[in-house]
């Protein structure tokens, strides 16, 4: 059967690694600490993989692969999402109600902040600690820096609720 979460690379990719629009970057790259989400979430490797593709499709981004490790039955789970503009990359502890992403995205067309959204929700994480880098900064032809924008933490819900995919 035909696996329909994976998309070929499109030839005008290269056309996507102009820099982010109203920027002087290349690419935007969020880390996301999601805490007091639900346990049961966080060890299903199925639904953590189709919530990290579903979060990779609202960002707009285009699905070239994924590669997904649970860690035995109470065990957590790693798994990252190849994309044609990058990846998003999961590692989840159960046992502590916590779950580290990293999306990082370039293009003008992908929104990595819709992915994180849209993750919150699907682990049904109670507080999320954001922080976005601007990645690829060019202050010289011969050389490429980062800068933090901004870091956040903010509350998402106040009682625990069923998953929202």
């Amino acid at each position: 059967m035909e696996d329909k979460t994976r998309t070929s690379v499109a030839p005008e990719h290269a056309a996507n690694a102009a820099r982010v629009p109203g920027t002087d970057t290349l690419g935007r790259h969020l880390i996301a600490e999601f805490d007091g989400c639900d346990a049961g979430q966080l060890r299903t490797q199925a639904r953590l993989r189709d919530a990290m593709i579903e979060a990779a499709r609202r960002a707009g981004a285009r699905v070239i692969n994924d590669q997904f490790h649970h860690f035995g039955p109470d065990g957590g789970v790693s798994g990252v999402v190849l994309l044609a503009e990058s990846h998003l990359s999961i590692h989840t502890w159960p046992e502590a109600g916590y779950a580290a992403v990293d999306i990082y995205t370039c293009g003008r067309h992908v929104r990595p902040d819709l992915a994180c959204t849209f993750l919150g929700k699907a682990l049904q994480a109670r507080h999320v600690t954001l922080t976005e880098l601007k990645r690829g900064e060019a202050p010289s032809p011969d050389m490429h820096v980062h800068e933090v924008v901004a870091t956040q933490r903010r509350v998402l819900q106040t009682e625990p609720g069923p998953a929202a995919w």
